[in-house]
């Protein structure tokens, strides 16, 4: 072997031992964070909020706990069952007032709690920060499409399930401002003035509270709204953001 291979490989080796000593870190943080059971919305920011966020799916006691130490006022809903692969045990919607400074249009929108918390989270963090320094005042309403939808992904008669089937996404189609000015995704995404530059910057935002993010940079079926949801990968699978 020669001195150049044998370098090549000393490099792939400590690569690899650095990005393993990265991964143990960050999840002997993650442990000492108390996981998902003592999450802060209103306080806790950082490199592993949105692992502890992802982690609250299938765990609505915790997730109901969140919701309660950061403010918000929510009412826990029904549970709904529609067959195999439709239905959730742990829908909330979040109401007006407490902690929160946005209303859904339309009105009632209920999902599963950890879009509910994820939604609370991306609003104080991303969305009110981007529209006071980008626009000038904060949003007041969040326009939306809807979460529980009992479907197959985009609507096939077969496959997967959409997260929609567990109200585990919804689907943010603009912004209204203090103004009455309205911010949509379908007509303001492109381009660089201060609306697209919103849009973008929320959508990245949103990457670092859910799970799966996609928007129309991803494919034609997401042209008018962002794609949020809280697929059940745990506090360690993988995230997409488009």
């Amino acid at each position: 072997m020669s001195a150049s291979q044998i370098a090549a490989r000393l490099v792939r080796w400590s690569t690899a031992a650095i990005v393993a000593a990265l991964l143990l870190a960050a999840f002997a943080t993650y442990a000492r964070s108390g996981g998902p059971g003592t999450l802060d919305l209103g306080s806790d920011a950082g490199l592993l909020t949105g692992r502890r966020l992802a982690a609250l799916t299938g765990n609505a006691p915790a997730c109901r706990a969140a919701l309660d130490r950061s403010g918000l006022r929510y009412q826990r809903l029904a549970a709904v069952s529609h067959g195999a692969g439709c239905g959730y045990a742990d829908g909330v919607r979040l109401l007006p007032g407490g902690s929160a400074a946005v209303t859904y249009r339309p009105a009632g929108l209920g999902t599963a709690c950890p879009v509910a918390a994820a939604l609370a989270k991306w609003e104080w963090d991303s969305v009110q920060p981007a529209a006071r320094a980008l626009l000038g005042q904060r949003v007041v309403t969040i326009e939306h499409f809807g979460s529980y939808n009992c479907r197959r992904l985009y609507g096939r008669d077969s496959g997967a399930w959409s997260e929609h089937a567990t109200a585990d996404a919804v689907d943010v189609a603009g912004f209204v401002l203090e103004d009455g000015k309205r911010i949509t995704v379908a007509a303001d995404w492109r381009g660089d003035g201060p609306r697209a530059t919103f849009l973008r910057r929320v959508r990245n935002g949103a990457c670092d509270a859910f799970a799966t993010v996609l928007s129309p940079d991803y494919n034609a079926a997401h042209r008018d709204h962002l794609h949020l949801d809280q697929a059940a990968r745990g506090a360690t699978g993988w995230r997409a953001c488009h």
